[in-house]
């Protein structure tokens, strides 16, 4: 070892010294570090699932990169400041003392420090200062969910014009697909056998991997749907089923009603997590829960309604400041049962014990979504089993029906007829999930929440439903809330399949199988008139909630989610002579 190298285990860094190679890796770290040191690259990507410890192999490499005196500083950029802090804490406790209150004001960081933290946004601002801090000295710079450098055009400009001279890179991410063109600094891209460009990591690590070593726990997708209603800017009262087949306008606005607090959609689903967080904390006595929510009013509307039920006031985090940040460790730290959140939950955030959540967001992008439920999967001990609970909405059921495939950024795609064309830009994930809270939503205005109820749809595990409707507070839906919180991966499925075996022995047998058969064929119909609908409102250029109406008075009875299946099949019968002109 070199003087320069021995240096840094004086007693000024006594923590690292302990540490040392000795601390066990998982066998995925291990694995990446060994090819690391083996190619010693200037550039890498290690891509592993949320809860995976991508700070802990981040960490080792800089430690050898510092003991071998290949780098004198670390440089670690954040997506937020709370993570900053968590950064620092953690190399502290490998014996790096990187800097997290860093400031662009102050050009350099202190003597006692062998580096920063500091976010995205910070580098973007003033990226010629860190240029020059990291052409100062051989710099190890690692780029925390790096996903984030295409966050804009001129994100990537930032972070390419402050990093392109440092010695090495490091870049890390869980979830590296993006929904738009933006390409991500440092990452190489290559064309795959369809002629589009999509991003290659030098190690990945997923989820389906992850739940084979123990290292995340599996996790229970709780859907629930319902009847809603609601009236839109122009009048009109609309009634829909969540969950069911919808127009893109009709099934956001379904959706944004399930979530208001003023219906009932949502105290019904608290109270089901709430239970289920009961449920868990018998062998998990410190086991926590999550609300992920849309925006301050319905962060702190949840809060109440929580407080109401349980006894216990949440901790309420709402906004990316340092008390944020004390209230994030001092939940984490503790035994209180419920957490609220707007911002910071979509990744990084260290809470270990989180077991249930409640996804009560519009956000709807895959990134996020996995980002998100990246929160409940780390495991602490083989056994613990995440719960989250979901809007029985088709888009976010499918994310949760994906969690193990592993994604790559692609910056093009291919038509069907084979006309290469750019991806076109959803909306930018930052952007929409860590907005300023109470920044007023694109449909502000456009319609007003008038009710909604809750209705148990199914579980969803390892990409497999078990359960159907059921009213709230049935044995059915008790039955799964009541499902252990300790069970292994394959344990949970056969207690699934083994639970549902039993309610149709006990509810009947063959009449029970045919109630389920009932059900089915019923929702088979919905979707089938609804399709028809959807097809009539483009060829006439009625409104879909036109339509619908029209049936209505056409045929009678009620609402579509509440019809029976012989007034289904009149209004289908009804319609399919529309299309033929004999209306």
């Amino acid at each position: 070892m070199s003087t320069s190298a021995a240096s840094h285990l004086s007693p000024a860094y006594p923590e690292r010294a302990a540490w040392g190679t000795a601390s066990k890796l998982r066998a995925w770290q291990q694995a990446a570090l060994d090819q690391y040191l083996a190619e010693q690259p200037r550039d890498f990507l290690a891509v592993a699932t949320p809860g995976a410890g991508k700070t802990t192999f981040a960490l080792k490499i800089a430690t050898e990169l510092l003991d071998a005196g290949v780098v004198e500083r670390v440089t670690v950029v954040a997506p937020t400041e709370h993570l900053k802090t968590q950064w620092a804490e953690a190399a502290a406790r490998v014996g790096i003392n990187i800097d997290p209150r860093f400031a662009n004001a102050q050009g350099r960081h202190g003597g006692d420090f062998r580096g920063v933290v500091v976010t995205y946004a910070g580098v973007a601002s003033k990226p010629l200062l860190h240029r020059a801090r990291t052409e100062a000295a051989r710099t190890l710079v690692i780029l925390d969910e790096i996903h984030h450098g295409g966050d804009a055009l001129s994100w990537g400009e930032a972070i390419r014009d402050a990093f392109e001279p440092a010695t090495r890179r490091l870049s890390l991410t869980g979830t590296p697909f993006r929904s738009d063109t933006a390409a991500i600094p440092f990452v190489r891209y290559a064309m795959d056998h369809e002629g589009v460009l999509r991003s290659e990591s030098d190690y990945a690590y997923g989820y389906a991997e992850a739940l084979r070593d123990g290292v995340v726990r599996p996790v229970l997708f709780l859907a629930y749907g319902g009847s809603m209603r609601w009236r839109t800017r122009a009048g009109d009262e609309i009634s829909a089923r969540l969950g069911e087949p919808l127009t893109k306008d009709v099934s956001k606005q379904a959706w944004r009603t399930a979530l208001d607090p003023a219906g009932e959609w949502i105290p019904t689903v608290l109270a089901a997590a709430d239970k289920r967080l009961t449920e868990v904390r018998r062998g998990v006595p410190d086991a926590g829960g999550l609300v992920i929510a849309s925006d301050q009013r319905s962060a702190r509307a949840y809060a109440k309604q929580l407080t109401a039920l349980t006894g216990e006031k949440p901790t309420v985090v709402l906004s990316d400041d340092p008390g944020s940040s004390g209230r994030i460790e001092e939940f984490a730290e503790g035994d209180s049962r419920w957490m609220v959140a707007v911002r910071m939950v979509s990744e990084g955030v260290d809470v270990p014990r989180l077991c249930v959540g409640v996804y009560a967001t519009s956000t709807s992008t895959p990134l996020y979504f996995a980002q998100a439920i990246g929160r409940f999967v780390r495991a602490r001990r083989r056994g613990e089993t995440a719960s989250v609970f979901l809007p029985s909405v088709p888009l976010i059921l499918e994310h949760a029906g994906s969690m193990e495939l592993q994604r790559d950024h692609a910056l093009n795609k291919k038509r069907t007829d084979g006309d290469e064309v750019d991806w076109s830009p959803e909306e930018d994930l930052l952007a929409q999930a860590n907005a300023e809270e109470g920044a007023p939503d694109s449909d502000e205005g456009s319609f007003e929440a008038l009710e909604s109820d809750a209705l148990f749809d199914h579980v969803l595990f390892d990409s497999e439903q078990f359960g159907l409707g059921a009213v709230p507070g049935s044995q059915e839906e008790e039955d799964y809330l009541g499902l252990p919180g300790l069970l292994e991966p394959d344990q949970v499925a056969h207690v699934l399949r083994d639970r549902q075996r039993k309610q149709v022995r006990n509810d009947g047998g063959k009449a029970a199988a045919q109630q389920v058969s009932a059900h089915r064929a019923l929702a088979e119909q919905r979707k089938e008139l609804n399709k028809l609908v959807s097809a009539y409102a483009s060829k006439s250029g009625q409104p879909h909630a036109i339509v619908h109406a029209d049936l209505r008075r056409r045929c009678g009875g009620p609402e579509l989610a509440t019809a029976s299946s012989d007034q289904v099949t009149e209004r289908i019968a009804t319609i399919r002579k529309w299309f033929v002109g004999r209306r």
